[in-house]
């Protein structure tokens, strides 16, 4: 006999329920949000599923992933379509969304949507910490110019390499400013972040 299963998964909770062929509700069960939790649960020898499905979202391609390695036929459901199924429920909680998955995943009702690999992940919070850094480093660099013109202090052109060392003269030499300490923290910033970026863009490459 064939089984299906639904997971409706949250931060701290996954509420799973298995149904067989026929549509009879086989079990159901709430469990830690972690592979280990649901792993005891989905690899019992009693159950030989057909298709195990889990909504998108923040924990999905982490949980995807692991079930995909233990051998599940898991399959990623596309968020919106999904809720326009699932909105029919008059009382709408954790355990009805897994049982109208699990249905959904025994009739075929769902829209599969693609899992990049791990190493493709990866390399996409990479280049996205890359784009952080250096958004946070342009910044607090502009922030800098902006403070040194209102006192006739021009920076002019000068590269990443040597902006903390233009920046330091300026407030230690030629601008009695007590706020010195944060000129120097946010130029030793810019020095960290730049460096930190590059290797992130290297790592990413």
């Amino acid at each position: 006999m064939a089984y299906f299963a639904g997971l409706d998964v949250s931060v701290k909770e996954t509420s799973v329920c298995i149904v067989d062929d026929a549509g009879k509700i086989v079990r159901e069960v709430r469990v830690a949000s972690e592979p280990e939790a649901l792993l005891q649960v989905l690899t019992n020898t009693i159950y030989r599923f057909k298709r195990v499905g889990l909504e998108a979202g923040p924990l999905s391609q982490w949980l995807y992933s692991v079930l995909a390695e233990a051998g599940l036929p898991v399959i990623c459901v596309e968020t919106r379509h999904m809720r326009a199924v699932l909105k029919a429920q008059i009382n709408k909680t954790d355990r009805n969304d897994a049982r109208g998955m699990a249905q959904m995943m025994r009739v075929g009702l769902y829209r599969p949507v693609h899992v990049k690999t791990l190493r493709s992940q990866k390399l996409r919070m990479l280049l996205t910490h890359r784009k952080l850094l250096q958004s946070k480093a342009i910044a607090i660099e502009n922030d800098l110019r902006g403070s040194l013109r209102n006192f006739g202090l021009k920076v002019g052109m000068v590269g990443t390499v040597k902006f903390e060392a233009r920046i330091w003269p300026y407030w230690w030499n030629r601008c009695s400013l007590s706020g010195g300490c944060f000129a120097s923290s946010s130029a030793s910033c810019i020095a960290a972040c730049w460096p930190l970026s590059a290797t992130m863009m290297c790592a990413g490459a």
